[in-house]
């Protein structure tokens, strides 16, 4: 009985040593220079940090990838949240020349936020960071806002 149970153990502990080898690649796009919101569009100090503490390690090139993303089979999904937020909304690559594309992400952002779906609860849950208080919420999301209608007249 004890033999099975060191073959079962050894054979799974196999399993997990070779899963590692399967982690999908951790990109970080190249910052273009110019390109990021904060390039030329710097929003106030306050939001700015709320931005980069809630929302840059999914939404930008700027990822900070952590230790636990790398170990399978969590590393696929971390790998595939950041990719799927990146294809989303990417302020590494903000839409300076098309008001009317900016003006619709940040209403989306603006939307997403005050629903309490970004950032997603499950990360929240482990960055501490990012978590956002509820005036913090009403600020980030009353900027958004008025971004929008400042791009609505161009």
């Amino acid at each position: 009985m004890r033999k099975g149970l060191c073959w079962i153990f050894g054979v799974a502990l196999l399993g997990v040593v070779a899963l590692q080898f399967t982690n999908p690649p951790h990109l970080s796009p190249p910052l273009v220079p110019g390109h990021d919101l904060m390039a030329t569009n710097a929003p106030p100090r306050e939001i700015a940090e709320l931005l980069k503490n809630s929302c840059y390690d999914c939404h930008s090139s700027e990822t900070k990838w952590p230790w636990y993303s790398y170990i399978a089979p969590i590393s696929w999904s971390v790998v595939g949240h950041v990719n799927d937020a990146r294809s989303m909304l990417n302020f590494s690559e903000w839409p300076h020349d098309d008001p009317k594309k900016a003006r619709k992400k940040w209403r989306r952002i603006a939307d997403s936020i005050d629903a309490n779906e970004m950032p997603l609860p499950s990360y929240a849950r482990v960055h501490r960071e990012s978590r956002l208080s509820d005036d913090q919420r009403k600020k980030l999301v009353d900027w958004c806002q008025q971004e929008a209608e400042l791009l609505a007249g161009q």
